[in-house]
C-alpha cells in the first residue's frame, strides 16, 4: 500500500493502458506488491488474455494493475475482467475515485464484470489466540474470537465496495475458486531468526532439530522435474489436482525473466532422497510460500520443516517484511478436518490474516446472471 496524491486533494485520476514495461517499473517503487499483480503473471494465465493499466494524476503515474480477461461461454464478446489480489493503488483514499475510471475502460472494452481482490486486511490473530481457540469447544471459527488487531482501513473499504454496488464473492469457508480471504503470515520486520525460532511452538522447534540432526539438506535448485514429480505424488496423496509441469516451467521462465530470482525452487534432500520441495516467490518485500511437496516416505526426517526454515531465513536475510504462508480456513473447530492446516501453520508463530475478499461488479447484469448461472451449474 502506498499513499498519492489524488487521495489527499479529492482528484480523480484518470486510467489508461500501460506497458509492461511502465508497470514494471511501477512494481518496483513499491515497498511490496503481489505476485499475482506483476506484468509477468499475465505471461504465466495463458488461458487467459492480459493487460497492464495505470492511474495517471497530472502526468504521474500513481497506481497499476494486471486486468485477466476471461471469456463468457458462448458470449466470447464480453470477459470477466480480473484483478487477483490487486490493483496495486491507495486503498486508504475513496475507493470510487479509483474504480470508477476503471469500471468505464472495462466495460467500454467488453468486461460484463470486473472481480478484484483488495490487498487490504480487515483484521489478525495471533498464533496464542488460534491455539486457544481450538482448545475452546464454544469457539467454531476465527471470527468467533476478538480481533487481535482489526483494521480500520479494511473495514472502510469494504463498507465502500458494498455501498457502491459491489458484491462480495469469498466463500465462508474460506476456499473457493478465487484467492484466499484467510491467510497466515509470519511479520519480519525486527526480527531475528533467534526471535522467529521463539515464536515457533515446541512441535515445530522439535521438528527443525530433528530435520538437521538427520542430515537434511536444504538447497536452492533447478530441476523442477524432481519437483513436480513430488508434487503429484503429494496431490494423489492429498487428494488434489495438480497442475502439470509445464505450467511451473511456464510461470519460472516468465517471473524469472522479470527479475532475478523473484522465483525460487527448495529442495529437501535426505541421504539422496528428495523428501520435500517447495517454490518461493518474493516480489520487493513480500515473500511468499507458493507451492510444497513431501514424500509420504521418511516423514519422519522433516523434510518439509527444513524447507519452511530455509525460506523463512532467506526471506528475513532478503530483508522482507512478511513471510506468507498463503490460504487457510477460518475454522478452528477441531472435529473439522481443515484444522490441521491452521495448526499447522500455526505452529510458526506469526497470525491468521483477514483480508476483504473479492469482489465482483457486475457492468452487464444480465450477461452477469448468466454467467453466474453457468458458473454455479459447472462448480464454482
Amino acid at each position: 500500500m502506498f499513499s498519492s496524491e489524488p487521495a489527499r486533494t479529492g482528484l480523480r485520476p484518470t486510467v489508461a493502458p500501460i506497458s509492461a514495461a511502465e508497470h514494471l517499473a511501477f512494481v518496483r517503487a513499491q515497498r511490496s506488491v503481489s505476485f499475482l499483480q506483476t506484468p509477468a503473471w499475465g505471461r504465466v494465465k495463458t488461458e487467459w488474455r492480459s493487460e497492464s493499466f495505470g492511474w495517471f494524476d497530472g502526468g504521474q503515474l500513481v497506481g497499476a494493475g494486471l486486468v485477466l480477461h476471461r471469456p463468457v461461454p458462448r458470449l466470447d464478446r464480453f470477459t470477466l475482467a480480473y484483478l487477483p489480489e490487486g490493483p496495486v493503488i491507495d486503498w486508504t483514499g475513496e475507493t470510487d475515485a479509483w474504480l470508477d475510471p476503471l469500471a468505464a475502460r472495462l466495460k467500454e472494452h467488453g468486461a460484463f464484470a470486473i472481480r478484484l481482490g483488495p490487498p487490504v486486511c480487515t483484521d489478525a490473530w495471533s498464533a496464542a489466540q488460534v491455539k486457544e481457540g481450538i482448545a475452546d469447544p464454544g469457539i467454531r471459527r476465527l471470527t468467533d474470537l476478538p480481533s487481535g488487531r482489526a483494521d480500520p482501513v479494511g473495514a472502510r473499504v469494504a463498507g465502500r465496495l458494498k455501498d457502491a454496488g459491489w458484491l462480495p464473492q469469498s466463500p465462508e469457508d474460506g476456499f473457493g475458486v478465487g484467492h484466499p480471504q484467510f491467510k497466515y503470515e509470519i511479520p519480519l520486520v525486527g526480527k531475528t531468526e533467534d526471535d522467529l525460532l521463539r515464536g515457533m511452538n515446541q512441535q515445530w522447534r522439535r521438528n527443525i532439530k530433528k530435520a538437521a540432526k538427520e542430515g537434511v539438506e536444504v538447497t536452492v535448485g533447478e530441476d523442477l522435474k524432481a519437483f513436480h514429480d513430488l508434487y503429484v505424488h503429494t496431490a494423489e496423496r492429498d487428494r488434489f489436482t495438480p497442475r502439470p509441469l509445464r505450467y511451473f516451467e511456464t510461470m519460472f521462465a516468465a517471473l524469472n525473466a522479470e527479475a532475478p530470482e523473484r522465483i525460487r525452487l527448495y529442495l529437501a534432500r535426505h541421504r539422496g532422497d528428495l523428501v520435500a520441495a517447495a517454490v518461493l516467490v518474493r516480489v520487493g518485500a513480500h515473500a511468499v510460500y507458493a507451492y510444497g511437496a513431501s514424500s509420504t516416505e521418511k516423514r519422519e526426517v522433516r523434510g518439509s520443516n527444513a524447507c519452511q526454515w530455509a525460506m523463512i531465513r532467506d526471506s528475513l536475510a532478503a530483508g522482507c517484511d512478511v513471510y506468507d504462508l498463503r490460504g487457510i480456513t477460518p475454522t478452528l473447530d477441531s472435529d473439522d478436518p481443515h484444522v490441521g492446516l491452521i495448526q499447522f501453520k500455526a505452529g510458526t508463530g506469526g497470525q491468521a490474516v483477514r483480508y476483504v475478499g473479492e469482489w465482483d461488479l457486475p457492468l452487464r447484469p444480465m450477461v452477469y446472471r448468466a454467467f453466474d448461472l453457468y458458473m454455479k451449474r459447472h462448480g464454482r
